[in-house]
């Protein structure tokens, strides 16, 4: 069978040494990648490396292999090109059309799906001129993949870091996965908002109660979302999993935290999916100290209160017209019947309906479902990947945006 043939472009920054692991992975899952740097990025990682690494010749010019075209023939046969890391320049040369090295030559005559994964410093990644490059670059179809915060050259952090080169692939993977005749880009443009993980409500300083929610479900819903197009935020909960490349994530730990990242998040949202185990209950009281365990007497039981309902608060009222709401109902017995009422009692447009269990969904890495809609639709999700499923429910979410 042919390899996918995928393009590795390779920018001028000081993160194009983190490309060598993208280039592995892309490899070693059965690719067949042609590795393009500029001349820039030649001062951090040299032509033989690339070459080594990938099994292809590397090369800057357009005047090499001449009787090849590579000009031309690299972006024409490729099925996928990814530029990493993706200076201020190469935005800015991609967004104008301009054509002076090989890479930006076959960034113009690529028919694929392109994947830019930015890095820079901060002030230059906010700078207008780059803003609204990438704004155009999205627009014309491109994915630009949000950079992380993190450190950056020198003594200076914040936002411009490359994503994690596992990360990166995955959003290359996702890509790959949509197939010809998929729309690459169908939810560039729109912010979606993902919840993910379980929440842990204290009982003292050492204990809480939780679930067994790892939060992998919400984060395919990250992944497929960012390599959709979308711009993401991920409000994740108690998972150790690592940032999807291109979500910003932000952290809670109860129902009630998670409550107020929600809706802060949500007030500019197309689309929220509340895939997190949120715990209907809390402890009515937390002890500023450890329960001991006494001889001779039994525990005070421990009362309970209710959490509030984020799920049927954003559905009651959305942030603005037109925003569509997905929840996520984990059953263990009578799934659909259960499914169907709390669908009604929620408000929601879309719920993912599944039966879990000790050994069934949670921390696993696959999932199946039926999504009902408040339309009246059912759509069976079979046994697979839980990125399957993360697209399917993209794909029922797409045509629902107005």
């Amino acid at each position: 069978m042919d390899k996918p043939k995928v393009v590795l472009g390779v920018s001028g920054g000081i993160a194009a040494y983190k490309a060598c692991e993208l280039l592995r992975r892309l490899t070693e899952s059965g690719h067949d990648v042609r590795v393009v740097p500029t001349a820039s990025a030649l001062h951090f990682v040299g032509e033989a490396t690339w070459s080594a690494l990938s099994g292809n010749p590397a090369g800057t010019e357009v005047w090499e292999s001449v009787h090849e075209v590579p000009h031309v023939r690299i972006g024409q046969e490729a099925e996928l090109v990814v530029v990493a890391p993706a200076t201020a320049d190469m935005l800015a040369k991609a967004a104008h059309g301009l054509a002076d090295d090989l890479l930006t030559n076959t960034l113009l005559t690529a028919r694929c799906p392109v994947v830019f994964a930015p890095a820079m410093h901060t002030e230059m990644w906010e700078n207008q001129a780059t803003q609204e490059n990438v704004a155009t670059l999205r627009r014309r179809g491109a994915i630009v993949i949000e950079p992380a915060v993190g450190r950056l050259t020198g003594v200076d952090t914040g936002k411009g870091r490359l994503p994690d080169p596992g990360e990166i692939f995955e959003v290359c993977r996702r890509v790959l996965a949509r197939g010809a005749g998929q729309p690459t880009a169908d939810l560039a443009g729109r912010h979606v908002v993902i919840s993910a993980g379980g929440t842990r409500e204290p009982l003292d300083p050492v204990r809480f109660l939780g679930n067994r929610s790892s939060g992998k479900q919400g984060y395919a819903l990250a992944r497929t979302a960012v390599a959709r197009g979308a711009r993401v935020t991920l409000v994740a909960a108690n998972s150790e999993l690592p940032d999807p490349a291109g979500a910003d994530v932000v952290r809670v730990g109860t129902a009630v935290q998670m409550r107020e990242a929600v809706l802060a998040a949500a007030a500019d949202a197309d689309a929220v999916v509340m895939a997190a185990a949120v715990a209907d209950f809390r402890p009515a009281q937390y002890a500023e100290g450890k329960i001991k365990k006494r001889d001779g007497r039994e525990p005070e039981p421990v009362a309970l209160v209710r959490n509030p309902d984020i799920l049927a608060e954003i559905s009651a009222d959305r942030a603005r017209p037109g925003q569509v709401v997905v929840g996520f109902a984990a059953e263990t017995d009578e799934v659909l019947a259960n499914g169907r009422a709390k669908l009604a009692r929620k408000g929601c447009d879309l719920l993912v309906v599944n039966e879990v269990g000790e050994r069934k969904t949670f921390g696993s890495e696959e999932n199946e479902a039926v999504v009902l809609g408040a339309d009246g639709s059912e759509t069976a999700v079979p046994h697979g990947p839980k990125e399957s499923l993360a697209d399917i429910v993209w794909d029922l979410v797409a045509p629902r945006l107005f």
